[in-house]
């Protein structure tokens, strides 16, 4: 038996698709396909906020030497606002490190739910509904891939 894909709720070998408990013998199934649920504006808000959060720092640093510079005070005075502005701007580095973490997962997790759907003795079974994009696409690669075995093996 060969194991194409296993975690808490799914497994997928060369016998069955193993879903929540529920197992759909691999001969049984003769089609696999997906379907993309609708758009989630809460995922693209958060990863708007993300790049404000990144661009926030570096705008108020441009800000601060563009101010320092208008305001044609002392020498003193404009130093000490260039002088914050680009420490302002410096402390973004690490914070904008975090943040690409961040918004590089969103997309991993992607921005719509999908699901897995099979055709298991002629009728038409949804396998799995996640918005997680990376799962969805090891799981969806794993059911064609024990397919694809099952119908090239000599029966």
């Amino acid at each position: 038996m060969v194991t194409y894909y296993d975690d808490r709720s799914v497994q997928v070998t060369s016998t069955a698709v193993t879903v929540n408990g529920d197992a759909y013998p691999v001969t049984e199934i003769s089609e696999v396909w997906h379907h993309r649920g609708s758009l989630s504006w809460r995922v693209l808000a958060g990863r708007g906020a993300l790049g404000a959060a990144m661009a926030g720092p570096l705008v108020f640093a441009v800000i601060g030497i563009a101010l320092g510079v208008w305001l044609d005070g002392s020498a003193t005075v404009t130093v000490a606002i260039i002088g914050v502005s680009v420490l302002i701007g410096l402390a973004a580095g690490p914070i904008a490190d975090q943040l690409f973490e961040y918004f590089d997962r969103s997309y991993a997790r992607g921005s719509r739910p999908r699901e897995v759907w099979i055709r298991w003795r002629g009728h038409p079974v949804r396998l799995l509904r996640t918005p997680d994009a990376l799962r969805f696409g090891q799981i969806y690669r794993a059911v064609q891939r024990a397919i694809e075995a099952d119908q090239s093996a000599p029966k």
